[in-house]
């Protein structure tokens, strides 16, 4: 990674970055957060 790169510059690849995605409906976010929501839970449930 190139840790000699300006502000400006860092927040114009992250902006081209995120424009090479495809976009997310709300319903896929929330899906999302539900499932990572499990995922956490049944974690502390197999350390206890």
């Amino acid at each position: 990674m190139n840790y000699k790169i300006s502000f400006q510059e860092r927040a114009k690849l992250g902006m081209e970055i995120l424009s090479k995605q495809s976009p997310v409906t709300l319903e896929k976010a929330r899906a999302q957060a539900e499932r990572l929501s499990q995922a956490s839970k049944s974690k502390v449930k197999k350390h206890l």
